[in-house]
């Protein structure tokens, strides 16, 4: 999978393309990107797919969106479903003031595209005027067809990256996976901490994670966490730490690698959330609060062995 940041970088003679953000990349995008991977791929093309960044909807000031996916891993989301070519372009007021008919036309002369599969509410251009109607009106001068793909959805209605969101924000990280088919994943650097976990037999790993990404709630989680392409055990504390710090306000999130001792400061680690176990607590004493870490792992142990 090749992953652009413009396509000012790219000149293909002709492609099967998809557009949008992709969020996630849950189970409804996946329904599109596998359509468009068969039919590429059946017609000797490449698969491309053209998101944005930053994402339009906070360029236009529709709140502090954040992401499901950082620009790398929504292409590598992508390149596992067969996708050949992704496109990050940046998404700016010559983005948003380009008329469809301008933007078609300068993607046929970059990417000669002969084929769009659109999601079943996709628009593009300015002023959204570049429904599935007015993009094969345009088809038929520029030669290419349009493919509309309806949306999926489960017994809580269309699967989105909004709902998903929301479920991550209220600690619901198993649904989530249901809904995205992969766990959802916080990556960074690992930064030093406070050290208390080390001087209570439980060390912790303190993520350097990326603020544009969503947070789960506070609260105690089984993960996979990697390094490199290392799998370990987790069990995760996101929260404030009351029991030491009862003024603190702003969110860490702490691993505790289980069965590991090795220093991995400035190393990056990658977590995958599989369940939420319970509420972050403040304890009376630091022996109530050791007494629950040793219950945490253990819990930890026996969701991961599922």
């Amino acid at each position: 999978m090749l992953h652009f940041r413009s396509l000012e970088e790219v000149t293909l003679p002709a492609s099967w393309l998809t557009v949008g953000v992709f969020d996630g990349v849950h189970r409804g995008h996946q329904r599109i990107i596998n359509r468009l991977v068969a039919g590429a791929h059946e017609n000797g093309l490449p698969a491309v797919v053209l998101t944005f960044d930053p994402h339009p909807a906070k360029f236009f000031g529709r709140g502090d969106i954040k992401l499901l996916t950082l620009p790398g891993e929504r292409a590598r989301l992508l390149g596992d479903l067969g996708v050949d070519v992704v496109v990050t372009h940046p998404f700016n007021r010559d983005v948003a003031n380009t008329t469809a008919y301008d933007f078609m036309k300068y993607l046929k002369s970059r990417i000669g595209l002969t084929h769009i599969l659109l999601g079943y509410d996709s628009t593009l251009g300015k002023d959204r005027e570049g429904n599935a109607s007015r993009l094969s009106e345009i088809g038929a001068e520029l030669g290419y067809a349009v493919e509309v793909i309806s949306a999926l959805g489960d017994e809580s209605g269309v699967i989105s990256s909004t709902e998903i969101r929301k479920l991550i924000t209220v600690g619901k990280v198993a649904e989530a996976a249901r809904l995205m088919a992969h766990p959802y994943a916080l990556q960074g650097m690992v930064s030093r901490g406070d050290q208390r976990g080390k001087a209570i037999g439980f060390p912790t790993a303190n993520l350097a994670y990326a603020r544009e990404k969503v947070v789960p709630a506070g609260g105690i989680y089984a993960c996979w966490a990697y390094l490199g392409r290392e799998k370990h055990q987790a069990a995760v504390n996101i929260g404030t730490n009351p029991t030491f710090t009862p003024d603190k306000t702003t969110l860490n999130v702490e691993a505790y690698l289980l069965d590991f001792d090795r220093d991995i400061y400035g190393e990056v680690l990658q977590l995958e959330f599989a369940a939420r176990l319970r509420d972050e607590l403040k304890y009376d004493s630091v022996a109530a609060l050791v007494e629950q870490i040793r219950r945490d792992v253990e819990q930890t142990r026996e969701v991961l062995r599922r």
